[in-house]
């Protein structure tokens, strides 16, 4: 398969984790308004709801995604960034979504601030692609290798996270983790 035949939703607004989460799904599911629909869900009673941008461009939290994934019968698991990245056992794993710090950038003029960024990490056919909705197109990574290299590289940031996006009994029975890796 070709790069121009994974799916890849580009960087608009603050919508990086609807951005993620489609790219994850390799559908376009999500949009800003079912995302603010969740946040209403989630903070009902809130006149500023702590779930997304005051402004209204997005730069939705850990709980829209996690709700978003539930919505599709998914499950995310938070990886504990102190295991090793060779005791997943990426072959029940659907996707990786991580927060990664980013530049913030006016136009072609970087400034000297770091956000928050959410970006997927999918297999397609048998490559694990970058589906970075910063990337002008998905960026091939390569087989199971160099994904553990690639996560491995991406969570060595102090403030890098990862969800493994997975079936809910995978969730459930913690068949994510190799057997012989021993649970935290």
């Amino acid at each position: 398969m070709s790069e121009g035949d994974v799916f890849h939703e580009k960087q608009r607004l603050e919508l990086c984790a609807i951005h993620a989460l489609n790219n994850v799904l390799q559908e376009r599911v999500f949009t800003k308004e079912t995302a603010d629909d969740i946040c209403k869900r989630l903070a009902p009673q809130c006149v500023v709801n702590p779930h997304r941008s005051v402004l209204g461009t997005g730069n939705y939290d850990v709980n829209v995604i996690m709700a978003a994934l539930q919505s599709r019968e998914l499950a995310s698991v938070w990886w504990d960034k102190r295991r090793s990245v060779e005791s997943l056992c990426v072959s029940k794993v659907q996707g990786f979504i991580l927060n990664v710090p980013s530049r913030v950038s006016l136009g072609i003029v970087s400034l000297p601030l770091r956000r928050r960024h959410w970006l997927a990490v999918r297999q397609v056919d048998g490559q694990y692609y970058n589906l970075d909705s910063k990337l002008k197109s998905p960026l091939c990574i390569g087989g199971e290798a160099e994904l553990r290299s690639f996560l491995s590289e991406q969570l060595s940031q102090d403030v890098a996270e990862m969800l493994l996006v997975v079936q809910r009994e995978v969730e459930e029975d913690g068949s994510w983790l190799n057997s012989d890796s021993p649970k935290k």
